[in-house]
């Protein structure tokens, strides 16, 4: 019973305390990775790597292939925009599958047809009617059908992969400042005292600051979840 009161009186607030912190901690490091996307995108553009390789072979060329027309240039640019301007992951990928459909032309039919497996001849012929605003067959239907299936499958495996990199990416990186945040307050806390670098203090600050990245999210609950725990104990040796 008064191991228990002890904890009550003494020693859970400090506890809580030192969660509280490290949770902050981990919110300024989070803080200060977003912050990086001042700088020509910074942590954003993590990711994207995947969304250019999968989509590159699915759009025009280099150039502006027509005045009406972007080219891959101009398709890439305006897609890592919405990539880096943390666009809605479905409007993303809405809006690069419109820019792949306007970018077949009778022209690159062939290759397109290559890329996602569908006739090319039929595919050449969809693309013709529609710069020309004539009805299409069934047939054409279904190939135009079948290519918009491979289109939106390529994009959600690119969009997936893209959104996972950037989040392990994203605490990857935040873990690192949190630690170098740590070490360095412990030095600052530590100065004139006893030695620090690589001693228990040291390497007592870099753990805290490793634990800090992913206790951040769940710091308030945790605490929460502590004090209920321990009043519990309490209530039953009573």
């Amino acid at each position: 019973m008064s191991d228990v009161n002890e904890v009550l009186n003494g020693q859970l607030p400090g506890i809580l305390n030192s969660i509280a912190a490290a949770g902050a901690l981990g919110t300024a490091a989070y803080g200060l990775v977003d912050a990086s996307k001042a700088f020509g995108g910074g942590i954003s553009n993590a990711g994207f790597v995947h969304i250019r390789t999968a989509i590159a072979p699915l759009v025009g060329g280099e150039g502006r292939e027509a005045p009406h027309l972007f080219g891959r240039k101009d398709v890439l640019a305006t897609l890592r925009a919405n990539w880096l301007n943390g666009v809605a992951k479905a409007d993303q990928k809405a809006a690069a599958k419109s820019l792949i459909r306007m970018g077949v032309t009778p022209e690159n039919a062939q290759r397109l047809a290559d890329e996602t497996g569908v006739d090319d001849a039929t595919l050449k012929s969809v693309a013709e009617k529609i710069r020309k605003g004539e009805t299409l067959l069934e047939a054409e239907v279904t190939v135009l059908g079948r290519f918009d299936a491979v289109v939106s499958a390529v994009l959600d495996e690119a969009y997936e992969r893209a959104d996972q990199k950037y989040r392990n990416y994203c605490k990857v990186v935040a873990l690192c400042v949190a630690t170098v945040l740590a070490v360095v307050g412990g030095a600052v806390l530590n100065a004139g005292k006893e030695p620090y670098w690589f001693r228990h203090q040291f390497w007592l600050a870099a753990l805290i600051g490793f634990v800090s990245t992913p206790l951040a999210p769940i710091a308030k609950d945790l605490s929460s979840a502590l004090t209920a725990a321990v009043k519990a104990v309490g209530v039953v040796r009573r």
